[in-house]
């Protein structure tokens, strides 16, 4: 694991060095102290952005499921997926299908047949070309719709609009000893990683990124990280 990390969601780039990222001994000093008020304040935002964002969630799954069904996929609209939350806790997150059911069980299967798809799934821990993804699920991905149902999550405090992606349960080993300190965020519907390139970077520079925010969360960095997401998803850059 890297032990420099840079903030640079803004134009001014800011270093951290030499932090270290083991779960045992780590600088406390290193962290930025997140106050009550703050922490009332990203809450209040995280209500008046989900019940926002859930006001959409309507027009949206009535203009899917049609879409769906004109290319002959009556499966159903959403898909719930167990992820790892704040502490460690597992919740149920909540997006749009955007592949074939029984996707899990195809991408094993897919895998085992290609050598490079598997490589390539090693390293990002997802495909370029995943032969799963649906036609609607292809234009929902690039748009970030699919995206659209955490809201819900976001809503009942199982996430926060602004924090580190949350992981499926079986990356946990993958994340290695900075499990312990990212697991402390609230999982956000973006974050460091959304704005900084996602499906261009690899597992190990999204888990540096996840534990950057970690050290570095506050007020106007999630304002700067949810202004550049919006930019992103206007202009569907990043998507996978």
């Amino acid at each position: 694991m890297n032990e420099k990390f840079y903030v640079n969601v803004s134009n001014t780039e800011t270093s951290i060095k030499n932090i270290n990222t083991t779960s045992i001994g780590f600088e406390e000093s290193k962290i930025r102290k997140i106050t009550r008020i703050e922490k009332i304040f990203k809450r209040t935002a995280d209500i008046v952005g989900s019940l926002c964002g859930i006001v959409l969630l309507v027009p949206i799954t009535l203009g899917i499921k049609i879409a769906n069904i004109i290319n002959k996929d009556y499966g159903p609209v959403f898909y719930v997926q167990n992820r790892i939350g704040k502490d460690g806790k597992v919740f149920k997150m909540y997006k749009y299908r955007s592949m074939v059911v029984d996707a899990d069980k195809k991408l094993k299967e897919y895998l085992l047949q290609n050598d490079d798809a598997r490589k390539e799934y090693k390293k990002y821990k997802k495909l370029k070309c995943d032969p799963r993804i649906t036609k609607v699920g292809n234009f929902i991905r690039k748009t970030s719709l699919d995206e659209f149902p955490q809201f819900i999550n976001v809503l009942k405090g199982d996430m926060s609009l602004v924090g580190p992606r949350p992981y499926l349960i079986r990356e946990k080993k993958d994340i290695g000893e900075a499990y312990w300190q990212i697991v402390k965020c609230r999982p956000g519907l973006t974050g460091i990683w959304q704005v900084r390139g996602r499906s261009d970077v690899t597992f190990d520079e999204r888990v540096d990124m996840d534990l950057e925010y970690f050290y570095t969360q506050s007020p106007s960095l999630d304002a700067k990280i949810i202004v550049k997401t919006v930019k992103k998803v206007v202009l569907k850059d990043g998507a996978l």
